[in-house]
């Protein structure tokens, strides 16, 4: 077994509630610093960052995940991470097939910066990332496992777009094996509260500034190499293996 330090929802300046300073190489050198060896990259509502952020964690020595953080019809975010760039990359395009286009208001929402490798500025993505998308939370995980992901509810202990939040209780179906909670001191009351069938619970950031990025605290064990640590992430969060 290895042991592997992580952070799995994390915002570039892609988003729009994301920090300008929170670029692709700036977000893996934080990573590199706090002792992390796994970070996913989870805009909302998109994954065009991943192929910057992913030649960036190469430079730092992070493993990368690409990543999005969905929100659903009902406004719910769900984290969702897959095991290769281009199969996130292909998600992105479904997703975008299913986006309420509205304009981007910069001076209300903030910027929403598309980043090459060396975090120059290659585009902006001008419509809004964060309002909901038309894909209802019944279609997420299969909508997701067809592009070669897992996905789970994000942040379900708080209010905002916290799926026990939004709906009043945590559904019997979809069914997810795994949860993110936010404060790690809620983990097992929540566990226990969405239901028997969890099996993973989270810590993520959900960081929108640099320094909210995790510290060396959160981990999973895996019995995999560094190369496949993505692809055994994937099976360990999705209840096929540990």
């Amino acid at each position: 077994m290895n042991r592997y330090y992580y952070d799995l929802h994390i915002h570039s300046c892609l988003s729009p509630c994301g920090d300008d300073e929170s670029t692709p190489d700036s977000i893996a050198g934080m990573g590199e610093l706090n002792g992390l060896d796994v970070m996913a990259l989870t805009d909302h509502n998109t994954t065009k960052n991943c192929p910057a952020f992913f030649a960036a964690a190469k430079r730092h020595n992070i493993i990368p995940v690409a990543g999005m953080e969905l929100t659903t019809a009902e406004e719910i975010h769900i984290v969702c991470l897959f095991p290769t760039l281009d199969s996130a990359l292909s998600f992105d395009s479904f997703v975008d097939s299913r986006r309420i286009k509205i304009q981007n208001r910069t001076d209300i929402f903030g910027n929403q910066y598309i980043m090459d490798e060396n975090d120059k500025i290659i585009g902006t993505d001008d419509n809004l990332l964060s309002n909901a998308t038309t894909i209802s939370l019944d279609e997420v995980p299969d909508a997701v496992k067809n592009h070669g992901g897992i996905c789970y509810p994000a942040h379900v202990d708080r209010e905002a777009n916290g799926i026990i939040s939004v709906l009043g209780f945590f559904p019997k179906t979809p069914v997810f094996p795994t949860i993110e909670v936010h404060d790690e001191n809620k983990r097992e009351d929540l566990a226990l509260l969405c239901k028997k069938d969890i099996k993973k619970v989270v810590t993520s950031s959900d960081a929108h500034y640099l320094w909210d990025i995790n510290e060396k605290t959160q981990f999973f064990d895996l019995d995999c190499k560094k190369e496949d640590v993505a692809r055994c992430l994937i099976e360990y969060l999705g209840g096929v293996s540990g």
